[in-house]
């Protein structure tokens, strides 16, 4: 049976590696490397130069492969995601069975497998079944909390973590004050009522190329539209994410 480590990365800087990351990567015959495409080649790279700083064993094999592209012409969401889950689950077998000798293989998961990551639901397609071992890595909320130096929550208050998608056609998350917004392309936070609610935006978060802007939502929603959009355009991709508190 394989062992599939699923290593958690932290947000690309080598530093927010833990030792038992370390250790997993360097126990791994076979460390997968997707690529996905020339406009994001950084992230393959910051994978490559992970492994280059910290795997030191000689017999670990990295295999890169192209990442499968999501069918847009599929008008359901859910259904074009899992068809795409679908393709990436048979390009990640076939980077393995190319690897015979390979008993262990290892992907390293951006922040952590376990926050609106789909490498667990990927993983589970495959068949034979491996063993799933996961390691957890340091997410971007705690990345964004910490250079903003704020708690995520205020004293004995919860908050709910959702996606873009939700807060544009939900609103506001009820029965809390505060949310953490992920997986927003499109600068949701635009569809609010924004009186009343202050926000904690950051992008490449703990890396070195981190941007981060804070203050009341009317007075800095622009400023981040337009920043967040000249990042894009400068790297090829983007990953941010933000807090929203109302009453602040």
């Amino acid at each position: 049976m394989i062992e599939l480590l699923l290593v958690g990365i932290g947000t690309g800087n080598p530093e927010h590696l833990t030792l038992q990351a370390i250790r997993a990567l360097n126990s791994a015959d076979l460390i997968l490397i997707p690529r996905k495409g020339p406009d994001k080649d950084d992230l393959a790279g910051l994978r490559r130069a992970i492994c280059a700083e910290v795997v030191t064993n000689p017999a670990v094999t990295l295999a890169e492969f192209d990442l499968p592209v999501r069918d847009e012409t599929i008008a359901d969401y859910r259904r074009r995601v899992d068809h795409w889950h679908d393709a990436i689950a048979r390009v990640w077998a076939g980077t393995i069975a190319a690897h015979p000798g390979a008993r262990r293989a290892a992907l390293l998961v951006w922040g952590d497998p376990s926050l609106y990551d789909s490498t667990l639901r990927i993983a589970a397609r495959l068949s034979p079944a491996p063993k799933i071992t996961v390691i957890p890595g340091i997410t971007s909320l705690q990345a964004l909390t910490a250079a903003h130096a704020i708690p995520v929550n205020e004293i004995g208050a919860p908050f709910t973590v959702t996606t873009g998608r939700r807060l544009r056609d939900e609103g506001f998350p009820p029965g809390v004050d505060t949310c953490a917004v992920m997986l927003d392309g499109e600068c949701s936070f635009r569809a609010l009522p924004m009186e009343g609610l202050h926000i904690w935006w950051g992008a490449y978060v703990g890396m070195t190329e981190q941007i981060t802007l804070s203050g009341p939502l009317p007075g800095v929603a622009a400023k981040i539209v337009e920043t967040r959009a000249e990042a894009r355009a400068r790297h090829g991709w983007i990953m941010d994410i933000y807090i929203l508190r109302r009453g602040t």
